[in-house]
């Protein structure tokens, strides 16, 4: 038998020290260093080799026959959506967000339907009782016969269940709740979460069972525990949004199975969380065309074209340092469009606080939405609103000035036309690409031809 070891673990990163210390020398946390035992196995390269039994042999990749997967749907299109086209069988998906976003009202919602079409469905809460889960069941009407609640934290004690009750498709809510009983560490800490995790996958891969894992967030947004959890499962979304809004966005941050620029839009109703199939008319419903600092832009997510309502505030301030805010913009991306636009226009913005809000609670990500934040800006602190009516505006700026060519183009601009836009202002090098009739499609190639042409 070996000897047991003791050893000093980082809660926030994992680090392994032999002593215990007040800060990790790793990740810098404090008081983060907890105590663990582990059995210390002797080895000595090469001892056992000959007795040990090999059943696999490596072979030649294109020996290997490519299988197709198969996918279980879920009865909610925009998570599988997410998901590449619905769970795989035998995967692990990791979901993540903030406390009261709706993680365990959307597992359960999907509970019932897969419940409903394929068969029994095991939800193990360990921070909610039966009865608790069962309330929420009546709220959202998920009371599916097929669908099984277990309140259990107990690793081993959950295995023998799943072997029992043999279901198709099983929920754990949530892996920092779970224990196994030969780790000496409390539920939630590095050794218990990856122990945990390393029982559930071993159970998923052996029996061909889909699993579902909430994991818990730190106050940085984060996903708690040690990144090799991250690592360790297939697919990895994260749940977004405030939960005094409505509107909540579900996003793939790792998927194995499909692609990782798709988002899922949810509206959560006291009936639970329903599905928005059509973000841009969302996004755009109470919107006022036409109005000092306000832009309509178009983005892409994944396949998906979306469009957003920009609004920009320039104020002028006698503050030594002015104010940058920006809410579903990147700041960085912020200050380079300021820089460019002081630099190429001479329009100072050196004097006055800047706020640039994208409406609805969407983040964007990448450049597609340049051009309308500058004339955001612009309109902003001159005061005026865009001569254009109904204007959508898709382009990103370069250091020079110039406004770049972007993907998809053509697909946000023909969503445009259906939400009944007619003035688009588009990068000349697009222009040429795009044919649609009864609408006034616009190519400029500066920044300064921009602004001669909508203010």
């Amino acid at each position: 038998m070996g000897k047991i070891k003791s050893c000093f673990v980082c809660q926030e990163c994992g680090y392994e020290s032999p002593k215990w210390a007040g800060k990790c020398p790793n990740c810098n946390s404090w008081n983060s260093m907890v105590e663990e035992f582990k059995s210390q196995q002797s080895y000595s390269a090469g001892s056992n080799l000959s007795k040990i039994k090999v059943n696999n042999m490596p072979q030649s990749i294109m020996n290997i026959k490519s299988i197709a997967y198969d996918r279980m749907n879920t009865g909610i299109n925009e998570l599988n959506r997410v998901l590449g086209g619905g769970i795989v069988k035998g995967s692990l998906t990791l979901i993540s967000g903030d406390p009261g976003i709706g993680k365990s009202t959307l597992l359960l919602q999907a509970a019932n339907n897969i419940s409903k079409q394929y068969g029994k469905v095991l939800y193990i809460s360990g921070e909610e009782s039966e009865e608790q889960i069962k309330l929420r069941g009546d709220r959202l009407e998920a009371l599916s016969k097929e669908l099984f609640i277990l309140s259990e934290t107990n690793v081993e004690i959950i295995e023998k269940h799943i072997i029992d009750t043999e279901p198709i498709f099983v929920i754990i809510d949530s892996i920092q709740t779970l224990y196994n009983d030969t780790i000496t560490s409390a539920p939630g800490s590095v050794s218990q979460v990856r122990e945990s995790s390393n029982a559930i996958m071993r159970i998923g891969k052996s029996k061909d069972i889909p699993f579902f894992i909430v994991a818990h967030v730190t106050k940085q947004g984060a996903l708690a525990g040690p990144k090799v959890l991250e690592h360790m499962v297939d697919t990895v979304l994260s749940f977004e949004g405030e939960r005094t809004e409505e509107f909540r966005i579900l996003r793939t941050i790792k998927n194995r199975f499909g692609t990782t620029s798709e988002i899922g839009v949810f509206e959560m109703r006291e009936t639970g969380l329903q599905e928005v199939s059509n973000p841009s008319a969302v996004f755009l419903e109470d919107t006022e065309f036409n109005r000092e600092g306000s832009i309509v832009i178009g983005i892409m997510e994944g396949t998906r074209p979306i469009l957003v309502e920009v609004q920009a505030l320039v104020s002028e301030t006698k503050a030594v340092m002015p104010r940058r805010t920006a809410v579903g913009v990147d700041t960085s991306r912020l200050n380079l469009i300021l820089a460019v636009l002081e630099k190429k226009l001479k329009i100072p913005f050196y004097n006055c606080d800047v706020y640039v809000n994208v409406v609805g609670g969407l983040n964007i990500e990448g450049t597609l939405g340049d051009l309308g934040i500058a004339l955001a800006l612009v309109s902003s602190i001159k005061s005026c609103e865009t001569k254009l009516e109904k204007l959508l505006v898709v382009g990103e700026i370069g250091l020079t000035g110039e406004v770049r060519p972007v993907t998809f183009c053509d697909r946000i601009v023909n969503e445009g036309s259906k939400m009944g836009f007619k003035n688009f202002i588009v990068p000349s090098r697009n222009k040429d690409k795009i044919n649609l009739n009864n609408v006034n499609i616009v190519g400029v190639s500066s920044l300064k031809e921009v602004i001669n042409k909508v203010f």
